[in-house]
């Protein structure tokens, strides 16, 4: 829903037009009693996925002067107060990946950052860019960012310390629209340094012939397959490094110039490799498919998500 939206606003077509209220999610958020805690489920990072796409459906009805837009603004209220108030002082501090606080990791708290970077940007709630200074200092301080640069999945329960496990790709991606919200916020230029060595660290580290590959990529069917929020995963990468580019290119161009390359290298690879004859989208960027990739609502979502990043930010051709 966030990235079709997000294509409509981009292109100013209306393809989907009326797909928000209409929508699981959009049709929720237009009943004031929608119980959001049992909407969501006990994964406080699905309820920031939700909260992004609340807003991009509200900001695609606003600019076409439609209804409910504020229905929609505070169901994504409610529902970032629910992510909120599952923050506690557990290993000095971060927000738990579920509501049985079992797991602290990186992909929650950073969605909390950009969220509340950007709930600042959009509606200048001091709380919002106070939660924001928080989460960011809890995460540059939490260890999870290992040597290479990237940041690991999350925290061992009981001792607090880095668990080394898979540096997801998304996981690279994320922290880079909070970085960039919050440097927009606040001007602070140490924050577009810290993004870019994550970026930097993506690229030297998490490709293949310079497309992104998820570690349970392969071009051949070999291993444990990528399941299905994992075949989202790049295409997550893609979406939030373009949302970073919007938050600081009008004061760093050479950043769009640094890495548009890169972005048009995946839009092609996805061309070329990962769709087939009736447009879908597979799950493998890198390569040819010889059984490995996987066609699904989510690989075709990441396809779309290089494509609509690349749409903005990719060389000029």
């Amino acid at each position: 829903m966030e990235t079709l939206h997000l294509i409509m606003l981009q292109t100013g077509r209306s393809d989907f037009d009326g797909l928000a209220d209409n929508s699981f999610l959009g049709r929720n958020a237009l009943i004031p009693f929608t119980d959001w805690e049992t909407f969501t489920g006990p994964f406080i990072d699905d309820a920031g996925w939700a909260v992004l796409a609340l807003w991009t459906m509200a900001d695609y009805k606003a600019t076409h002067h439609q209804q409910s837009v504020d229905d929609f603004l505070t169901a994504a209220a409610t529902v970032y107060d629910l992510i909120a108030s599952n923050w506690d002082d557990t290993c000095g501090g971060g927000v738990w990946w579920t509501v049985d606080h079992t797991y602290k990791n990186a992909i929650t708290n950073e969605l909390f950052l950009t969220l509340s970077a950007q709930g600042y940007l959009r509606f200048k709630n001091d709380t919002y860019l106070e939660n924001a200074k928080k989460a960011w200092a809890w995460i540059e301080g939490s260890g999870m960012r290992n040597a290479q640069g990237l940041y690991n999945d999350g925290l061992v329960f009981g001792t607090c310390v880095n668990n080394g496990e898979t540096t997801w790709t998304y996981n690279q991606g994320v922290i880079l629209s909070g970085l960039g919200a919050l440097y927009a916020a606040t001007g602070n230029e140490t924050l577009v340094s810290e993004a870019e060595i994550t970026i930097d660290a993506t690229i030297r580290n998490l490709t293949v012939n310079g497309i992104l590959k998820e570690s349970c990529d392969d071009v051949v069917l070999e291993g444990t397959p990528c399941d299905s929020d994992q075949q989202i995963f790049k295409g997550i990468w893609l979406k939030h490094l373009q949302y970073f580019l919007t938050f600081v290119h009008p004061t760093h161009p050479e950043l769009v110039e640094k890495y548009q390359a890169f972005i048009g290298s995946q839009s092609e690879a996805v061309l070329r490799f990962a769709t087939d004859p009736q447009l879908d989208i597979g799950s493998v960027w890198y390569g040819a498919d010889a059984g490995g990739s996987i066609f699904s609502v989510q690989s075709l979502a990441s396809g779309i998500m290089a494509h609509a990043a690349n749409a903005e930010y990719g060389p000029c051709l």
